[in-house]
């Protein structure tokens, strides 16, 4: 099992899967909210500044040969991971009321780093926070935004440990 995860934790395909997946989850997001007509929230928007990291990590990882920078990969993904799962459980917890707060249109980034000026079409709020629509079966963004989240922290924690161990004989 440690060498199966030693395998994919120094190839190249989880890095290739989570570019791919982040890509995908992009698109899903920009039609929803440019066909469906389903406007973004602020933890909506910040969700998709992690997919981003994602994605821009992934890619650098794909680029680079050396071992210790696909590490700081892996860490890089655990820590996008457990971002992801802070803003996934807030916005599941307004949509279903256990979490109560104020969810303005400040994006909460520094003028240095106006994305939302910048890519409106990506990064403008729209929206208040209340509800996220449903995917399918009744499983909406933010249950399933909840879910891979959870999942990518776990695999990326496995991965991160096992690049870190000494691979076998």
């Amino acid at each position: 099992m440690l060498e199966k995860l030693q395998n994919i934790a120094h190839g190249r395909g989880y890095w290739l899967t989570l570019a791919v997946v982040g890509f995908a989850f992009i698109a899903v997001a920009l039609y929803y909210q440019y066909v469906l007509e389903t406007l973004p929230c602020v933890l909506c928007i910040q969700v998709r500044l992690w997919i981003i990291c994602m994605i821009l990590v992934a890619v650098f990882a794909l680029a680079v040969k050396h071992a210790w920078a696909r590490r700081t990969s892996h860490v890089l993904i655990v820590l996008i991971a457990a971002g992801l799962i802070e803003r996934s459980y807030l916005l599941l917890g307004t949509e279903r009321g256990f979490v109560f707060r104020d969810c303005g249109f400040d994006l909460g980034l520094p003028s240095w780093l106006a994305l939302d000026a910048w890519l409106p079409f990506l990064f403008r709020v729209e929206a208040s926070c209340g509800y996220t629509p449903e995917l399918f079966a009744g499983i909406t963004m933010a249950q399933a935004l909840m879910a891979f989240s959870s999942l990518l922290l776990v695999i990326s924690l496995a991965l991160a440990i096992a690049s870190f161990m000494r691979r076998g004989h």
